[in-house]
């Protein structure tokens, strides 16, 4: 495969130390001028000192470029804390050749200690010396934690005949319950973008893609996603949901679709991914509520693990979902097997089976129907399996 080239940036990714295993740690974005930039940030309210300054710098909608260590979050770090962010940021942009309120800062890994920031100075500096057009892969490697490899999703469209690139890459395998983006995620393309459409637009498909998708239930302190757009295409700039506009959101959905699959199927021990798809419900916001509390629920979830199809773990999920529904008018399928037809079991001779080997597949769906509406939603989900408590038992050793 080709390397991965977005015109416009330079990318690199290096090992500072910061982690004990020597992988990369550090990496480095940048853009050979002044790019659009949008970002959605946790709504945690323990915020790490890199979301505080990037979510103040990113709100003038240009960016120069972002820098990223991995292996420590730098969040419950007090003040000392917020000036290794400024730092951070001041020794890329000052690397880089620019003005440092044009960078922006995340930071992910274990909470509550302070960053080594001599080997971090040292790692934005060797990565300054790397930066290259075709370093993208090699910053997605830097961005991991507890990842069992890199996420990469890209895109090539047409716009006004003109062609475009879309390249995303994200870090994530625990503490993902999203409620804005989740974890680590980046975007940049050639695309010209208008700020104020750009950040609306990934307001929303964050909510369509990152927010419809859960791992463990915990929203961390250091999510960021962010859009960077060089305007280096010879396409005109896209301002609204005009015909260009809808194909950049339909490749922008594609490439945040496929990243928070990802962040799924790689969740800490995970060995299935399940798409809970709920239908029939009087409004949107109650088939979303009813989706994401069977996605979160951690019965449902070991369940999943053990293949077990009890039905009557996601009809109480349902139940306590904070809706107002009938029991006796739901439906539960999984795949195309039904399990519950008016609240009870609808089932016969070898439906358990059946059901049952629906639940090996790597991949499926539950299906909820509450016959009260029209209105659907969706949520992603994995497993709770014992890996999952070993890898977060043991996090900080």
């Amino acid at each position: 495969m080709s390397a991965i080239r977005i015109p416009g940036f330079r990318f690199a990714g290096v090992s500072a130390g910061i982690k004990k295993t020597g992988k990369p740690d550090v990496a480095l974005l940048v853009s050979s001028a002044l790019a659009a930039a949008a970002g959605v940030f946790t709504k945690n309210q323990v915020k790490a000192a890199p979301v505080c300054l990037s979510q103040e710098r990113i709100r003038k909608g240009r960016l120069r470029g972002i820098v990223v260590n991995s292996g420590n979050a730098n969040a419950a770090t007090g003040a000392r804390g917020l000036g290794d962010a400024q730092d951070m940021a001041r020794v890329a942009a000052l690397a880089a050749g620019c003005d440092e309120a044009d960078f922006c800062v995340a930071s992910t890994g274990v909470i509550g200690v302070p960053l080594p920031m001599d080997r971090v100075r040292d790692g934005i500096a060797l990565a300054a010396r790397e930066l290259a057009e075709d370093g993208f892969e090699r910053f997605a490697l830097a961005i991991l934690t507890t990842d069992r490899g890199p996420k990469i999703h890209v895109v090539k469209t047409r716009l006004c005949g003109r062609e475009i690139t879309l390249a995303g890459c994200a870090k994530g395998a625990g503490m993902i319950a999203p409620n804005m983006a989740t974890t680590l995620a980046f975007v940049a393309t050639d695309a010209a973008l208008c700020t104020k459409w750009a950040r609306a637009l990934l307001r929303e498909e964050a909510n369509a893609t990152f927010n419809a998708v859960s791992v463990d239930g915990d929203t961390s302190t250091n999510d960021s996603l962010f859009l960077l757009a060089s305007g280096a295409s010879a396409a005109p700039r896209v301002t609204c949901d005009d015909r260009a506009g809808k194909i950049f959101r339909s490749a922008l959905r594609e490439v945040l679709s496929s990243l928070s699959t990802m962040l799924v199927r790689d969740g800490e021990g995970a060995t299935h991914v399940v798409r809970i798809h709920v239908a029939g419900a009087k409004t949107e916001r109650d088939a979303r509520a009813v989706a994401y509390r069977i996605a979160h629920s951690p019965l449902v979830k070991t369940a999943i693990f053990g293949a077990d199809p009890n039905w009557g773990r996601i009809l109480a999920a349902v139940g306590n979902a904070g809706v107002r529904i009938d029991p006796l008018r739901i439906d539960i399928d999984f795949d195309d097997v039904p399990v519950v037809r008016r609240g009870v079991f609808a089932g016969h001779g070898d439906t358990e089976a059946r059901a049952h080997e629906v639940m090996t597949r790597p991949e499926y769906s539950i299906r909820v129907n509450l016959h009260a509406g029209r209105k659907a939603s969706a949520f992603t989900t994995c497993d709770l399996t014992r890996e999952y408590v070993s890898i977060n038992a043991d996090y900080r050793s």
